[in-house]
């Protein structure tokens, strides 16, 4: 059977590619993109940002000599393409299954992966650091970074630009816009003046013509440095901004243009000196029917029909924490015009989207930029309004610095809506929620809730808008409800209270969060085992439910806490809660239960959750461990 990708065939490792000529490199393209679609098809995963940079990749790969030269992909979402062109073809449609592929670039999985990245906008730094690493090693390689016009809304990015155009170390990045149409203005013409502009003997004579401007009077050489920044703005269609960060700028160029790119890419390679920045316009999506007429250009799908574009979702049987919460949201704030949102750049992510169609003019998406969302939230609450910042835990902690002192030291009531609490499954650990409940519960004054279901939140989103006079933060997992029927209206609940959900004997398991539903079927388990177990919510990880704690270690033997969240969280707290009150002096059993002290790779959730420890059997096997287990006669009932 002949093969549809007879060139793909034929490319191991990116050295297999440097020999084929401009046409051949054009249908490696073609070829790279199909399989891009195909194995995206099978697996789900980020599609639109990895087919808009298909050309590049094959570009960038065949013109460096990757991985001596260090290629830095911001984010990694957009690097499936990259993937399969560096070795790891037979493995991707793997991706983000259990044992597989990561879906972002990963230091531990290949060699040409130099720097590993989910998080935006952190390239220019990383790369900066190797630039600088090489030239003290006095080595001799390029450092490129491929950022998208979405991570340069980040600030962190333009710090490194700035620390970088001050350094002049040689490093090259890569703006990959995608956000603009390739219009006439990226056409032959800018194309034709990129390679002037990028090419060695203009460079020289504009550092010629510099230096002779600066032997003459002073208008004189201030006429010719506006002359030939007009020039070149001109023909760059606006790299001001990049030249006076200190970048050489270039561009903007068509990033789908193999013509373009190519001849571009080498005199950037052969520069002496740098930064230099190239602007390349591309097309999310681009080669996907489909994907143009996606409002998200595909940006993550689930299994689909690479024919149609259809994607293959399981029917919801309740509907998600997100929509749960964007409807509580929308009806309080029906209720109270003081009530806005926040979020930084995942508007559909957090459900932000659909109370910005309710209340347009109170809804607020401040790009990737989770510090300045922070402390534009306080700026709200210190006016009076009530600012709900829609953040999923993993991007909190990019802005930490800022809960800490513009929110939580000056007690300004903003609220944090936590999303994707807990393990995340196919996106990994570097989106895993683990850590928000031991950082915001080390702020003193901090209010910290965490919904066991769908109707809790509810409640949790009421009770988080009547709260007016410190900072409050609920949390919430990724995907759907339990099922629960939801209330009419949220109702506030008393702070710092938990709830009795079942009461038993010797047993109890004290839960907070989303590991309720596993700590019942974990007590239905130990009933059976002639051990009725007590469950309860706690509801709010602080400020505790102290006279709860109580009752349940003075009527229990054996006391376990659950939480989807790291060491140092909810657990802890009640261990120092027992120990200054004296509690564990009388030989009380308690075991904390959590996530392990490591980063869990990505898996299926329930398969990443068994490997934590938090699921039904792992909890009664802990409990009967803790009552003395096979010593007493108490083993786990074996399943099928």
């Amino acid at each position: 059977m002949t093969s549809t990708t007879p060139l793909l065939d034929t490319v191991r490792v990116p050295a297999d590619m440097r020999q084929m000529s401009k046409d051949e490199l054009v249908q490696l393209a073609g070829e790279l993109r199909a399989e891009t679609i195909h194995a995206v098809s099978v697996t789900g995963g980020h599609l639109g940002a990895g087919l808009g940079v298909v050309e590049l990749t094959v570009a960038l790969h065949a013109v460096f000599d990757t991985p001596r030269d260090r290629l830095i992909w911001d984010v990694g979402h957009q690097a499936y393409p990259h993937k399969i062109l560096t070795g790891r073809r037979d493995r991707i449609r793997t991706l983000r299954q259990g044992g597989g592929l990561s879906g972002f670039t990963r230091r531990a999985e290949s060699e040409y992966d130099p720097f590993g990245a989910a998080h935006s906008s952190t390239s220019i730094s990383a790369g900066l650091g190797m630039a600088v690493a090489r030239d003290l090693k006095q080595e001799k390689h390029n450092v490129i970074c491929v950022i998208g016009d979405g991570a340069m809304s980040a600030g962190m990015a333009y710090e490194a630009m700035n620390n970088a155009g001050s350094m002049n170390s040689r490093l090259i990045v890569i703006l990959n816009d995608n956000d603009m149409s390739i219009a006439p203005p990226v056409g032959a013409m800018s194309a034709y003046l990129a390679r002037l502009l990028s090419s060695g003997t203009y460079r020289g004579f504009r550092s010629f013509a510099k230096q002779l401007a600066k032997k003459l009077p002073h208008f004189f050489e201030d006429t010719a440095r506006r002359a030939e920044e007009y020039a070149r703005g001109m023909a760059s269609g606006g790299g001001t901004l990049f030249e006076e960060l200190g970048f050489y700028y270039v561009g903007p160029i068509d990033g789908h243009n193999l013509e373009h790119l190519l001849p571009v890419l080498r005199n950037v390679r052969d520069a002496d000196n740098g930064p230099i920045l190239v602007h390349v316009v591309t097309e999310k999506g681009r080669g996907f029917e489909p994907a143009k007429t996606a409002a998200d250009k595909c940006h993550a799908v689930a299994k689909f029909d690479v024919i149609t574009g259809t994607q293959v979702k399981s029917k919801a049987t309740a509907p998600s924490y997100t929509r749960v919460f964007a409807d509580s949201l929308i009806e309080e704030a029906e209720r109270d015009p003081s009530i806005v949102a926040i979020t930084a750049a995942m508007p559909s992510g957090t459900g932000v989207d659909l109370f910005a169609e309710r209340f347009p003019d109170r809804a607020f998406d401040v790009g990737i930029a989770e510090q300045h969302a922070v402390t534009f939230a306080a700026g709200l609450a210190a006016e009076g309004l009530k600012p709900f910042a829609a953040i999923y835990s993993t991007f909190l902690q990019r802005g930490y610095d800022q809960v800490v002192h513009d929110v939580a030291i000056q007690g300004l009531p903003v609220r944090f809506a936590i999303d994707r609490a807990g393990l995340v499954g196919a996106d990994g650990p570097t989106h895993a929620g683990a850590y928000d409940l031991a950082y915001l519960g080390a702020l003193p004054g901090f209010v910290i809730m965490a919904a066991a279901d769908e109707a809790e939140l509810k409640h949790m989103v009421a009770t988080a808008a009547a709260i007016d006079d410190r900072p409050s933060a609920f949390r919430y997992p990724r995907g759907e409800g339990t099922g629960v029927a939801l209330p009419e209206r949220g109702e506030v609940l008393p702070i710092g209270r938990g709830r009795i959900i079942r009461e038993g004997g010797k047993v109890a398991l004290l839960s907070l969060g989303g590991r309720l539903a596993e700590a019942l079927l974990a007590a239905e388990e130990l009933g059976a085992l002639g051990l009725p177990a007590t469950v309860a919510d706690a509801r709010f990880a602080k400020p505790l439910d102290e006279d709860l704690i109580r009752q349940i270690v003075r009527h229990h033997e054996v006391v376990l806490t659950l939480e989807e969240g790291s060491m140092g969280g909810f657990g802890a707290h009640v261990l120092h809660f027992l120990a200054r009150e004296g509690l564990l002096d009388g030989g009380l059993k308690i075991r904390t239960l959590c996530l392990p002290d490591v980063f869990l790779d990505h898996d299926r959730p329930e398969r990443m959750y068994d490997l934590a420890g938090l699921n039904a059997p792992q909890i009664v096997e802990a409990a009967l461990t803790a009552l003395g287990g096979a010593d007493a006669g108490l083993t786990a009932p074996r399943r099928a």
